[in-house]
């Protein structure tokens, strides 16, 4: 993303020079490189978002997800003790 943002840097700095060089004015050279900024900002915070949400999804599809309480194997699930009535039968 790194290089991403010093394009966008350079842009945003040389559009308002083309501009000025080819006779506008420099209200309008300066308004452009607001817009030119806030695009770039907007697009950066996106990608941002793009890239945590991508990290998550591949965390949750690396780690299982274990049930409600997390056991698993042998022993873990819960149940009821057998009562001094009742065997296991074989």
């Amino acid at each position: 993303m790194g290089d991403v943002v010093r394009w966008a840097v350079f842009s945003c700095a040389l559009v308002p020079v083309v501009l000025l060089a080819c006779g506008r004015s420099f209200g309008g050279a300066a308004g452009t490189a607001v817009g030119l900024a806030a695009v770039t900002c907007a697009c950066r915070a996106l990608l941002r978002r793009a890239e945590r949400n991508a990290a998550r999804s591949a965390a949750e599809r690396a780690a299982p997800h274990r049930g409600r309480h997390g056991r698993t194997g042998v022993g873990a699930h819960r149940g009821g003790h057998l009562s001094e009535g009742s065997a296991p039968v074989d």
